[in-house]
């Protein structure tokens, strides 16, 4: 950060009067604060840092008060960083504002292999904190959890299930499965099909696993009962509108079985509940259109189902499938898992956190490259003429939203109104990627910029106030008039 950098940074404070998602202030007037350690464990472990800028009174209306010593506060924040496992290296900034010596702290983000980063002395539990908006939380056990699981590769999928014997997975399912596996994998053909279960995850050490039951289970909720997909459709743009008579759901469904048996039962479900429009070519051909491209649809909830975390910690939630008059959303607990973000999704390959049910799905359904399923969803949406879909991550849920019309209002109860309307209303004053993200109820600027900002800048509709740091993190947007 620049000097000049820091000096616009402090200017929005004061317009806007609110820390950010990224930003945190400090007064420092008479020394550092005593509690930095829950800001520098949050700021390391979210997308791209943050900083802090002492010298600034949020209780006093983000009145620049300067600091008591600029270079006693950059060796004093030094050594609180120092207490942090890991090591956190802030990178300083030191600006004169309006006569008063401020100084900004830079907190890179932790490598994900090495988070959660927490403050030593009160250990991982609880010293290990994350951002919400403009507070510091302390992680939850499954938030801290959710790190573990990656950094020492535990597989839940492949937990042994105590109560349930071999006997608990279905004979049909399983020669069918052994059929298809040894002509897929002919290595494996010469194997006894009990050694075949254990190579594949099915079993250990005569047990069945969690991958076991949702594969070839006879009844996998016998054993978790949330381990399921709850579907609905509402009469509305967000849940709680009423339908004309006061139902709450048009429809509402509960899928139970193997993950195969629920994709099918969910499919059906939005088959059954989406709008179909006859389309009829030059030659007389008539061909059904359905509201989705079904293709992106299936990719969706299959996704939710490989995807999805089977730890205990989320053994009481469901994949949820969810149809509004505007969108159609796939939720299922447990984000992004690993090295992967919302940024890489369809770009590169990704960490797997359920290996074995990606691997066998490739051979029971045919699920083809796991690694295609975001790609595929974009194309299928692009061909139909609608939006790109939406991914969401955030505090151990990952959301997938597909819009119906071309012009969508993502602003619940505003169906007439487009995004780029209120985007441009919205910009009469400069506004950051994360506040127009917030208006429009979207958890991730990235999509934001991407999908809504960029263009409207190409457009000349709106302009930047970095124009020549186009990617920087306070950067801001704000509408041109013609």
């Amino acid at each position: 950060m620049t000097e000049k950098d820091l000096i616009e940074l402090i200017d929005a404070l004061k317009r806007q009067k609110c820390e950010k998602q990224y930003v945190e202030v400090k007064k420092a007037l008479g020394g550092t604060s005593k509690k930095l350690y829950d800001t520098l464990s949050s700021f390391s472990n979210q997308n791209d840092g943050g900083t802090i800028i002492f010298g600034v009174d949020e209780k006093a209306g983000y009145e620049v008060t300067g600091v008591y010593d600029a270079q006693d506060l950059q060796v004093q924040v030094k050594n609180a960083a120092e207490q942090m496992e890991p090591v956190v290296r802030p990178f300083f900034t030191v600006a004169e504002y309006e006569g008063k010596v401020v100084v900004s702290a830079e907190i890179p983000e932790c490598e994900p292999e090495n988070k959660p980063c927490f403050y030593k002395p009160a250990g991982r539990i609880r010293g290990s904190y994350v951002r919400v908006g403009d507070a510091d939380m302390p992680m939850t056990e499954y938030e801290i959890y959710s790190y573990e699981v990656y950094k020492k590769k535990i597989r839940d999928e492949l937990r042994i299930v105590d109560r349930a014997e071999t006997d608990d997975l279905s004979r049909e399912k399983l020669s069918l499965y052994f059929a298809k596996l040894k002509t897929e994998k002919p290595q494996l053909a010469n194997q006894d099909d009990l050694r075949i279960m254990k190579l594949q995850g099915l079993t250990d050490n005569g047990k069945p696993t969690v991958a076991g039951l949702m594969l070839v289970g006879d009844y996998p909720q016998a054993f978790f009962p949330q381990l399921g997909i709850t579907a609905m459709v509402v009469d509305g743009y967000e849940i709680g509108d009423l339908g004309a008579s006061g139902e709450r759901f048009i429809d509402n469904k509960r899928f139970d079985g193997t993950i195969p048996e629920m994709l099918e039962g969910a499919m059906n479900f939005v088959r059954r509940n989406i709008k179909t429009a006859v389309v009829v070519d030059e030659n007389g051909r008539r061909t059904d259109k359905p509201e989705y491209p079904l293709v992106a649809v299936r990719e969706l909830i299959l996704n939710a189902l490989i995807h999805r975390d089977y730890s205990v910690h989320t053994e009481g939630s469901p994949v949820r499938v969810i149809l509004f008059r505007d969108r159609l959303v796939v939720e299922n607990p447990g984000g992004l898992y690993g090295r992967l973000t919302i940024n890489d999704l369809g770009k590169v390959p990704g960490d797997t956190r359920n290996p074995f049910i990606a691997s066998n799905l490739e051979v029971m359904i045919d699920t083809e490259n796991r690694f295609s399923g975001i790609p595929t969803i974009r194309e299928a949406m692009r061909k139909a003429g609608l939006p790109e879909p939406l991914f969401e991550n955030y505090r151990g849920i990952f959301k997938a939203t597909l819009f119906s019309k071309k012009e969508t209002s993502i602003v619940p109860g505003s169906p007439s109104v487009t995004v780029e309307e209120r985007i441009l209303t919205f910009c009469t004053e400069p506004k950051s990627k994360e506040e127009i993200a917030s208006m429009l109820n979207i958890q991730t600027p990235y999509y934001v910029v991407t999908k809504y900002l960029r263009p409207l800048v190409v457009a000349g509709k709106l302009a930047m106030t970095i124009p020549e740091k186009p990617k920087s993190k306070y950067q801001k947007f704000y509408r041109v008039e013609h």
